[in-house]
């Protein structure tokens, strides 16, 4: 459904953020990009979705391709009609409108209205909490309760892939893994695919069944989520496991930088 051909991304001209870039996301899968904060994920799905454009970022090398048409080249409403819907980082809701009207901006699209009553209580089944507060102004919202609305809105527009960019970021762990597992009923009941951007490397590939991990605007590992799970680099820099059981060291932790076995 989506793939991501060798891209590189500079910014003004100046600025190469992302270098020979790929990846792919199949029909129905969920895939994870994975990594530490500046290591270029939220770029990596702004080329995908046109957002770098509004930021003065351009894919300068390589192409994006969406359900066989290529995107790179084409202004954001145009990828969202294609039925792409991205979720940005940090719960952009429309603060001074209510639920009900965010959840509407995202089906402003769409023509065949007596669907998107349907739609409405298709959301309300995912996330009942969004229906208890339907005419509640957005932004009086918890962290929470502003990201299923997000989701939400997202689905409105019924998307066949969704880009999800951090959306464990500021969660407790219990909202945190409500939202995942609800974000896996939709992917296994509505088919639809999702890029998953997270930090948080456990909960991500928990759910997900392929990941990749960028450093410093590269992919340096890639594989099944399982392989990914099981793998030590991931385990001891990603996840916080050591295959020691023991804590380390500052010093340690500094010599991962020298180490990176995936990089030899």
């Amino acid at each position: 459904m989506l793939q991501v051909n060798n891209i590189d991304v500079v910014y003004a001209n100046i600025i190469q953020v992302l270098r020979g870039v790929s990846l792919e996301v199949g029909d129905g899968k969920i895939v994870a990009l994975l990594g530490a904060n500046g290591a270029g994920k939220t770029t990596t799905i702004k080329a995908i979705s046109g957002l770098l454009k509004t930021e003065e970022g351009e894919v300068t090398d390589g192409s994006i391709y969406f359900d066989g048409k290529r995107i790179d080249r084409l202004n954001t409403q145009d990828i969202a009609a294609l039925g792409m819907s991205q979720v940005m980082e940090g719960r952009r809701v429309l603060a001074h409108l209510t639920v009900q009207e965010n959840l509407m901006v995202f089906a402003h699209r769409r023509k065949d209205r007596g669907e998107v009553k349907k739609d409405l209580e298709m959301v309300f089944d995912y996330f009942p909490r969004i229906k208890s507060f339907y005419h509640r102004t957005s932004g009086y919202l918890s962290g929470g309760e502003q990201q299923m609305l997000v989701i939400g809105r997202a689905l409105i527009a019924r998307p066949k892939l969704m880009l999800l960019d951090e959306p464990s970021l500021g969660l407790a762990p219990l909202m945190m893994q409500e939202i995942y597992e609800i974000i896996r009923r939709i992917n296994i009941e509505r088919g639809v695919a999702i890029l998953l951007v997270e930090q948080n490397a456990r909960a991500a590939l928990n759910i997900a069944d392929y990941g990749y991990v960028m450093e410093d605007g590269r992919i340096v590992i890639n594989g099944l989520a399982e392989m990914l799970r099981d793998n030590e680099d991931i385990k001891e820099f990603y996840i916080g496991l050591s295959a020691l059981g023991s804590e380390k060291s500052y010093r340690e932790v500094k010599h991962y930088r020298r180490k990176k076995r995936w990089l030899t």
